[in-house]
């Protein structure tokens, strides 16, 4: 989309996603950068508003200027339909006021990501996943990607890489 950036932050179940997607939104909002942000509920069925204060309630806490999350065809911005597409959220918020949208998960979309690891059994994900930008791991890697790898323990050295690389001109 024109003018917005997407990037995805992946990874399975606990890996830090939200977490991350937190620091990245306060360091975006200190620069000026609004930050809209898309939540994939792979936990299967529709999101139900107890999980509507969850992980997007921490996207909107940490400074987001649009939060939703979708699951079986719900998407949290209330709007129903059968089924939506990560393209027609990414459309809607093509029309709201944000600079950057963060995508917390469809790990099989093919936007720029970032993959979060928690062991080495994680590391299928490197083989699976498209358009990988850098990796995040709490473990060393059996194998050496030819992307930016961060240890779990620098997330300021990543979040510092992560503003450098949003602001880099598109070719």
């Amino acid at each position: 989309m024109a003018g917005k950036k997407i990037i995805q932050i992946v990874g399975f179940q606990n890996s830090g996603k939200t977490s991350l997607i937190e620091k990245l939104i306060k360091a975006c909002k200190k620069k000026g950068i609004a930050v809209g942000t898309i939540k994939h509920h792979g936990h299967g069925g529709t999101p139900d508003r107890p999980f509507l204060n969850k992980d997007t309630d921490r996207h909107r806490q940490a400074g987001a200027a649009v939060t939703a999350v979708e699951g079986a065809g719900a998407l949290h911005i209330e709007v129903m339909k059968d089924y939506w597409e990560l393209e027609d959220i990414i459309r809607i918020y093509g029309q709201l006021p944000v600079d950057i949208i963060l995508v917390e998960g469809y790990k099989k979309m093919d936007y720029p990501k970032v993959v979060l690891l928690r062991n080495q059994q994680d590391e299928i994900l490197l083989q699976q996943l498209t358009n990988i930008i850098a990796v995040i791991s709490h473990e060393h890697l059996s194998r050496t990607p030819y992307y930016p790898i961060f240890g779990s323990d620098e997330m300021d050295r990543f979040v510092h890489w992560f503003m450098k690389k949003i602001n880099e001109t598109e070719d």
